[in-house]
This record gives C-alpha cells, sequence and structure tokens, in this order.
C-alpha cells in the first residue's frame, strides 16, 4: 500500500474485515493475465498478503515477491506465510526499482495500490519496458472518488476546523485516471493491451446496533487520512459521527444489509514476445 507519512498506520484486521468483497477484483484481473509459468512476478502493494499468497497456489514454481511501504501490512503477510514462501520486501512503491530483483520480471500486478501512489501514471511505461519479453503488467484501481462514500467524506472534511489539514489527504480523485487515458498510456508502449471498468455492487451486512457498515469499509483505506490528523479520541469520534450520519442517508440500511456500489478501472498490458 501507500500514503503520506502522516496517514493512520494501515491495520490489517480492519482492512481485511471485508476481504471477499476486496478480493473479487483481484481475482478477475488475474484471470486475464496470460502467463502459463512465470518464473519471477512481484506484486506492488501487497497488503496483508493473502492475495499475493494465492499467486503461488496459481504458478507454484514461480519466484513471488510481495512489496508494501507498510510495516503492520508485511508483519501479517509474514505471519501468515508459514512455509516462507513469498519474498516480503518494505519499499513504496515508487521507489521499487526493477533492476533490484537481479532477473526479468515476466508479470507485475498491483490490485487497488496505485491510487496511493500520484506518480503512477509516469512509472508504468518504465514497468512495462523492464518486463522480460512476454512478460504482463496488471493493475486495479478505484474508481469511485465522485461516490457518496468520498464525495460525503470530503463535504465533511471541508466543514471541519482542521479542513486544510484533512484535505490533502482527500483529494486523489486527480491521481487516478479514467480508463481511456490508461488505454492510451499503455497502447504507447505496447499493443497488446485490454483495458476495462466493472462496478461490483456489494451487499454489506448491517447490524442496526452497529456502526454503519461503509464507514467500517472506508476506515481501513480512504479514511486513513482523516485518521492520521484527527488523532484525538474525541475530535475523532465527532467526525466520524458526523460523517456516519450522512452515510446513513446516502446509503440506508435494509432488512437484507447495505447497498454499496463500488465502480474499478482494470488494465492488462503484454510485453512483446521478442
Amino acid at each position: 500500500m501507500g500514503g503520506r507519512t502522516e496517514d493512520a498506520a494501515w491495520d490489517p484486521g480492519q482492512y481485511g474485515r471485508f476481504g471477499d468483497e476486496r478480493g473479487r477484483p483481484f481475482h478477475d484481473l488475474m484471470a486475464r493475465v496470460p502467463n502459463d509459468s512465470p518464473r519471477l512476478v512481484v506484486d506492488l502493494g501487497c497488503g496483508p498478503g493473502g492475495l499475493t499468497r494465492s499467486l503461488a497456489g496459481r504458478w507454484p514454481g514461480a519466484r513471488i515477491i510481495g512489496v508494501d511501504s507498510s510495516a503492520e501490512m508485511l508483519e501479517r503477510a509474514r505471519a501468515l506465510d508459514s512455509d516462507s514462501r513469498i519474498e516480503w520486501v518494505q519499499a513504496r512503491i515508487e521507489d521499487w526499482d526493477a533492476v533490484a530483483a537481479g532477473e526479468p520480471v515476466e508479470v507485475i500486478v498491483s490490485n487497488a495500490a496505485l491510487q496511493w501512489v500520484p506518480t503512477h501514471r509516469r512509472l508504468i511505461p518504465a514497468w512495462i519496458e523492464r518486463l522480460a519479453p512476454g512478460g504482463t503488467f496488471a493493475m486495479q484501481v478505484p474508481a469511485n472518488f465522485a461516490a457518496p462514500s468520498h464525495r460525503l467524506m470530503r463535504e465533511v472534511a471541508a466543514r471541519h476546523p482542521r479542513a486544510g489539514e484533512l484535505w490533502p489527504g482527500l483529494d486523489r480523485a486527480a491521481t487516478v485516471a479514467d480508463p481511456e487515458a490508461y488505454a492510451a498510456l499503455l497502447l504507447e508502449v505496447t499493443p497488446t493491451v485490454d483495458v476495462w471498468a466493472t462496478t461490483y455492487l456489494h451487499v454489506l451486512d448491517a447490524d442496526p446496533q452497529g456502526r454503519h457498515p461503509v464507514l467500517e469499509w472506508v476506515r481501513g483505506t480512504g479514511l486513513r487520512p482523516v485518521l492520521g490528523v484527527l488523532t484525538g479520541a474525541e475530535e475523532r469520534e465527532a467526525f466520524l459521527g458526523d460523517y456516519e450520519r450522512e452515510l446513513e442517508k446516502a446509503y440506508p440500511r435494509r432488512a437484507f444489509g447495505v447497498l454499496f456500489p463500488f465502480a474499478r478501472t482494470f488494465a492488462v498490458a503484454r510485453a512483446a514476445a521478442t
């Protein structure tokens, strides 16, 4: 994962509360990766590592590296990797160097991480150019920054007394491009490109006595910049309460739970075979 230094630390437990929903885009992305037996696979922004370990199941003969900037996430990843199957590397995505792997990378995957890297559109062409012949770059980023979950977060932050401190961490919409822009970027490097967009309609369990499930979802990801600034319990709870009241109106609780649409953008690019 990525993020500003003042963001709240990544919490693997909070992030994993919606593991099935967060994991589905990863599996949909990897289904479009055609490589049969790559020697080296790198997961940029591997988080707590569960999805990275699934790559070892698909490619049992591959060397697999998981890269993440979060010590908390990597601690969980190493704890669950009981046979030390994966090489876990702590580094910011923007600092990762393919040459340091010591051999050509055949698959680079990044799942829901590049939105935290403002420079990622400048980095992608270099990653593709360094792939082994026939190698694949595959990415997925959220495309929901205009959705109520994020729009309301920004609106609540804008009327907060510390708005000037909160805003920089919430303005990530400019970081992520639309599908056409990613397609154009990738086609400048290689002709074999597949870009698509999907909106998942998640049905989240909603305990009538518990916090709103969309609040719990974003506490593990998009709300981290706010939590990194509002470290006092009282001011943090005041923000969360204000934000939660807005979420209750935007995503009403129903007998079956809460409907939570989530748009995502996917891209797969393959380097020339020779």
